[in-house]
This record gives C-alpha cells, sequence and structure tokens, in this order.
C-alpha cells in the first residue's frame, strides 16, 4: 500500500502518530450477536469454529458492522482460539458454556501439539482477509488479530474460560519450563498468523491480552511483556510499517512499562484505565485506543453521551483512536452504536 492510500484512512493516519479530529472509531466486537443480520447469518453455520472457518459466512460477518455504521475500520471476523485447534489441541464451544479444549497438563500433552503445519490449516482465515479486503469502502482500514500468548496458552492448560486462570497460573509457577515451551509454541505460531494476515491485505492487527490482569507483576513481565515484545520485533523485521495494537486489558499501573518495553504501536486501554493518568504516563506522541465503559453504549443516552464527552475531552490532541474499554455487549442495542457514531462525529 502507498502512503498516501494509507493516510486516506483515518485509522491509520492515527496509527502513524498523527492527530485526527474526530477520532477514528471501531469497536471491539462490532460484530456479533448484537445486531439481527448476525443472528440469522449465524444460522448457516453447524457451529462457531465452522463460522469461522467459512470465509464466505466470515466475510459476511465482517463487512455487516461497516455497512450499518460506517466505522473507520473493519476487524476479521474469527476467534482467538483457531490457533489452539491448529495446533492440534481439541477445541469446541458449547452453547451456554464458551469455549472448552482438552487441557495441556504434562510434557507428553505438549508434545502431541503439531505446529509444523497450522498455518496452513489456518488457511480459510487468510481467505477471509483477502476477501474483506477487496469489499471495503477505500476509507475503511482492516484489522487482523490474534490472541496475546499468555492468554492463548492460559486457555490451553486452564481447559475453558475462568475468572482467575489458578489452574494455569499454577502450572506455570510450579513447572515454568513446560509452560515456557507452551508460550515459545504459542508465540512463534502468532507471529506466522499475523504476519499470514498481514500479506492477505490486513493494514494493521492487534493483539488481545485479555487476562493480563490476574497476573502479579513477576508473571506479567515474563507471560505478557517478553511474548509480545518477540512478536513486535519480529513483525517489524517482516512487515515494516504495519501497525500492532496491544490490548493488555487488566494491566493497571504495569500499563507504561508494557507501552515502551513491549515495542507495540498503539495501546488499547480498558475501561478500567484512568483516562487522566493515561494521558501523564504514556509516551505522549503513541497512539492510545479505547476506553468507554461498554455498559454506557447498553445504556444510552447520558450514560452514553457523557462517557463519549470525557474521552473526546481527555485525548484531545493526541494520537487517538475511538473505542471501548471491552467488547461490545451481546445486550446492546444498534441504535445506541449509531448514536455513539453520530455524537463521536459531532453530529
Amino acid at each position: 500500500m502507498n502512503a498516501s492510500s494509507r493516510t486516506a484512512k483515518p485509522f491509520l493516519t492515527v496509527l502513524e502518530g498523527q492527530s485526527v479530529n474526530p477520532p477514528p472509531i471501531w469497536l471491539m466486537r462490532q460484530a456479533g450477536r448484537y445486531l439481527p443480520e448476525y443472528k440469522a447469518l449465524r444460522t448457516q453455520a453447524a457451529n462457531f469454529l465452522d463460522f469461522c472457518f467459512r470465509p464466505e459466512l466470515a466475510i459476511e460477518a465482517t463487512l455487516q458492522p461497516i455497512r450499518r455504521f460506517g466505522l473507520d475500520a473493519a476487524i476479521l471476523f474469527s476467534d482467538i482460539l483457531t490457533i489452539p485447534w491448529a495446533l492440534g489441541q481439541k477445541v469446541e464451544f458449547l452453547e451456554g458454556e464458551g469455549p472448552v479444549l482438552e487441557p495441556l497438563r504434562s510434557a507428553d500433552d505438549i508434545a502431541r501439539l503439531r505446529p509444523d503445519g497450522a498455518i496452513e490449516r489456518l488457511a480459510p482465515v487468510y481467505r477471509t482477509v483477502t476477501g474483506v479486503a477487496a469489499a471495503l469502502p477505500k476509507e475503511t482500514a482492516l484489522i487482523g488479530f490474534a490472541g496475546a500468548p499468555w492468554t492463548v496458552a492460559a486457555y490451553m492448560v486452564e481447559g475453558h474460560g475462568s475468572r482467575d486462570f489458578l489452574i494455569a497460573k499454577g502450572f506455570g509457577m510450579a513447572q515454568p519450563d513446560l509452560f515456557d515451551r507452551i508460550l515459545d509454541i504459542v508465540t512463534a505460531a502468532t507471529i506466522e498468523h499475523l504476519s499470514a494476515q498481514i500479506v492477505a491485505g490486513a493494514e494493521a492487527v492487534q493483539l488481545f491480552d485479555s487476562w493480563a490482569g490476574v497476573l502479579a507483576e513477576r508473571e506479567f513481565r515474563r507471560w505478557v511483556v517478553a511474548p509480545t515484545k518477540r512478536i513486535a520485533a519480529a513483525l517489524r523485521d517482516k512487515h515494516p510499517g504495519v501497525p500492532l495494537i496491544g490490548f493488555p486489558r487488566g494491566a493497571g499501573g504495569l500499563l507504561a512499562d508494557y507501552a515502551v518495553e513491549t515495542g507495540v504501536s498503539c495501546v488499547g486501554l480498558d475501561t478500567q484505565v484512568p483516562l487522566a493518568w493515561a494521558m501523564k504516563a504514556l509516551p505522549p506522541r503513541l497512539p492510545v485506543q479505547g476506553n468507554l465503559d461498554p455498559v454506557a453504549l447498553v445504556t444510552g443516552g447520558q450514560a452514553l453521551s457523557e462517557g463519549i464527552r470525557t474521552i473526546l475531552d481527555q485525548t484531545r490532541g493526541r494520537p487517538a483512536i475511538f473505542n471501548l474499554g471491552h467488547g461490545v455487549p451481546m445486550t446492546t442495542p444498534p441504535a445506541h452504536v449509531a448514536e455513539l457514531v453520530r455524537l463521536v462525529r459531532g453530529g
């Protein structure tokens, strides 16, 4: 992509370190169960992984919020647990329960993973990226993504979602060599996965470290910062100029160190991050993304308008992307998303 076409996309302009007014908007989980058109589409697949691996469905799901709301960026419709699946771990999504994986608890379990060929098994994802890139409006950017190594490895060891990931944390503390082996496998696969998305047409990529906040400082530095730094360096080498957004949800006071030490191009701010603190603690020209409370989006009205105004006021003059502090809840009225876009753009 040449410089002029990148500059025509406000989302990419911000990631290059320039302030844009009004700021570009996209929303984590902007495609999904809150949209009636998504619910209708979802019935065409046997299960969630089947949905993710059918490009014609995943392309449509990615494009739906762009058509409806005119957002400044589309994000690939997929899931962070496609990596464990591609590595040969059994992964299922059970209705009402979420993801269930056959847990890794021993050296023998880890030895059964199949890193060779993992990226080839994810070929349908890259066909989706190419299809979306061809269909997007010229001013709309395309984001690829992956789960960050700690978050993905935590699911792989725990075997399911958790509020605290006690089993995964305990495994990492008790058997650090084995846990480091899992992290190394996931980190290498993540580099390849993000690189393949970029080759297919993604113009920026995001790492979701959704469970970074359950870690103490020592583990945060070992399991969040170190793998992210490795990914950022590899992508800079392979794809110079393609931005990497890091979203270490719940990092708290460690966010500033994460921003400096990992080498990410932009930091996603979760709902709990005090904006006034972040504006002082983070490097002044580092782009930021976030951090409206998703509940304000569900509620609408004054809660929504005041939340938007606070973020616009406190990020004014800095390279900033408007987003939520977490994903769009499934109970969100689509009209509230339309209102958010209108208010951010000064309507």
